[in-house]
């Protein structure tokens, strides 16, 4: 099943994807059906329809939490000469930080060292705390992909990255939410993850190179705090960044970055100065 939020001339509606066209699952947003208790029948159930042609907002416009992995593929850790991680390095960003699948990255004018992350994102969907193996996989309702838009001179003025990881209007999610049962490895996926910059590949993964899976980052994450159906964690971005290039390369006005994850689909956003 493919999820998304779809901008309306009334306001954000959860419509499920369809080869037939988009559903309208009678609630505001992909959030709000993971909400549900028995959100996987509601969001099977026969609907009315929407056109097709709509944009679509960040698959969950408002979640409670994003949680990001960083350092969590084996060849970026090797790029960036740091040994493999014993735990899972966290961080955070915030809702004001998301953007749609097609919207305009803001390029912050306090910053002039913009970087792209190409990354899958897990999606709750029930809540969850220091879940075991078994319901750590089943709190996971699907992935959809992310770019971790990172303002490389404000993530390392300390040694916290938070402030250079969340600015606003930085970083797309979307396009659609897809459930485990979609994709080749469940909720453990193996896909080709790539990021292409004005026509470029600049980054070129498979998912099954993450250090620690979705389901040992659920149990992680669920050990220090409640996970709640609609929060997001982003799982890490393989090697390719423009902060590990000699010279580095970074985001610039109208230039065009494309994130794509097979089996889930593609963020399509441009650059431009705010």
């Amino acid at each position: 099943m493919r999820l998304a939020t779809a901008r309306t001339g009334t306001g954000t509606r959860a419509v499920r994807v369809t080869e037939d066209g988009l559903v309208d699952l009678g609630r505001p947003d992909v959030g709000a059906v993971l909400e549900l208790p028995d959100w996987p029948r509601r969001a099977a159930a026969v609907g009315p329809a929407l056109p097709g042609d709509v944009e679509l907002a960040p698959v969950v416009p408002r979640p409670g939490k994003v949680l990001c992995v960083g350092l969590n593929y084996r060849n970026h850790i090797m790029e960036m000469g740091r040994e493999l991680p014993a735990y899972p390095t966290l961080f955070a960003k915030f809702a004001e930080a998301l953007i749609g699948a097609t919207d305009d990255i803001a390029l912050p004018p306090e910053s002039a060292a913009v970087d792209w992350e190409a990354e899958l994102a897990v999606v709750i969907g029930r809540t969850v705390r220091r879940a075991d193996e078994r319901e750590a996989a089943a709190a996971i309702a699907g992935f959809t992909v992310l770019n971790d838009v990172t303002a490389r001179d404000w993530q390392y003025r300390t040694t916290e990255w938070l402030q250079g990881k969340t600015f606003e209007g930085s970083t797309p999610l979307g396009p659609v939410l897809v459930t485990p049962d979609e994709l080749p490895g469940g909720v453990r996926p193996a896909l080709p993850l790539s990021a292409t910059l004005d026509g470029e590949i600049v980054q070129t993964a498979d998912t099954s190179d993450l250090v620690f899976d979705p389901v040992a980052l659920v149990r992680y994450a669920s050990t220090i705090l409640t996970l709640r159906p609609g929060d997001i964690i982003a799982t890490g971005t393989p090697g390719g960044v423009g902060h590990a290039r000699k010279p580095p390369r970074y985001l610039t006005d109208g230039a065009l970055l494309v994130t794509e994850i097979g089996g889930i689909g593609r963020l399509t956003n441009t650059a431009r100065s705010s």
